[in-house]
């Protein structure tokens, strides 16, 4: 009979050899068939994975709603399991999925966060005074925002994923799909400026040859990055900023200026339009504001 560690343990090697999965990846659907294990664990007479039926998802679902998790967390903690019978069943480990009639909850679609122009500038400038850590700060914020960079694709950045002369880097996305980016002169010349200050942090000892170092020269982290952000979000006038607020407003402000949905796509990495499609919202939204503001038409009568 399977057992939940040899499942578990076939799972994990098809997320990481087939799909291409991070470590974080990998580590939230282990977090999520942990939970369901733990449930099932309670019993009296604890199921085999052969033996998980549609009656035991439904009870550890009504489970998760009793704990008053958000309809997001379900619904992840859903396709996780959706998943991974999914893959017993194709891997010929188990005859039927028990998740096959399971829809996860309807969740609230939240726009994304996004900054002015006069707030992303701010933000972008508030790094201040000469050494290589301002410096690699201002590059790091500058590249964020002209190329839309998730913030763990930023920090795997090697040197030779950097043409400056074309303003362009090469990332590693999600599922391991490579795609050039586009930067802009902004971003090149703060590129420029931290090069020759970076020398200051590398340690020869250490392997690669990563654009952005810490104090202790080794590959800056994606924890590292986020506080910086969220530091001089404060210092700016923006306490809730945060790496994908600068993300969001790239995209957006893209929108704005007329660029093609589809290039943005390709230049977020988004594997669905849909999700793309998201920003034309925001879109919208600034752009009644801005109506409700500006057009005789829209203003009451006085």
């Amino acid at each position: 009979m399977l057992s939940w560690e040899s499942a578990r343990e076939a799972f994990d090697r098809h997320l990481e050899v087939e799909r291409g999965a991070s470590l974080r990846t990998r580590a939230a659907y282990r977090s999520d068939l942990d939970g369901l294990c733990d449930f099932l664990a309670a019993r009296d007479e604890p199921p085999a994975p052969g033996q998980v039926d549609t009656l035991h998802v439904r009870a550890y679902l009504v489970d998760l709603h009793s704990r008053r998790l958000t309809a997001t967390t379900v619904a992840r903690k859903i396709s996780s399991l959706g998943g991974f019978f999914r893959f017993l069943v194709r891997e010929g480990r188990l005859s039927t999925n028990p998740m096959a009639l399971v829809r996860p909850p309807k969740q609230r679609r939240k726009l994304p966060r996004v900054l002015t122009a006069a707030q992303a500038e701010r933000l972008v400038g508030a790094p201040a005074g000469a050494g290589p850590l301002p410096a690699r700060d201002r590059a790091i914020l500058e590249l964020l925002y002209s190329s839309g960079l998730r913030v763990s694709e930023l920090v795997s950045i090697d040197l030779g994923s950097v043409d400056l002369d074309r303003r362009e880097v090469r990332v590693m996305g999600k599922g391991g799909k490579e795609r050039i980016c586009p930067f802009g002169r902004a971003a090149r010349d703060a590129l420029v400026a931290y090069l020759p200050e970076r020398l200051a942090l590398r340690r020869a000892s250490h392997p690669g040859d990563p654009v952005f170092l810490g104090r202790n020269g080794t590959r800056l982290g994606a924890r590292m990055v986020q506080m910086l952000v969220r530091r001089y979000g404060l210092e700016s006038g923006r306490p809730d900023a945060h790496p994908h607020a600068l993300r969001h407003s790239c995209a957006t402000h893209l929108l704005d200026a007329g660029a093609d949905l589809r290039g943005i796509q390709e230049l977020l990495g988004h594997a669905s339009l849909s999700t793309t499609q998201r920003y034309t919202q925001v879109t919208v939204d600034r752009l009644m504001q801005a109506y409700d503001r500006a057009h005789p038409m829209a203003k009451d009568d006085e």
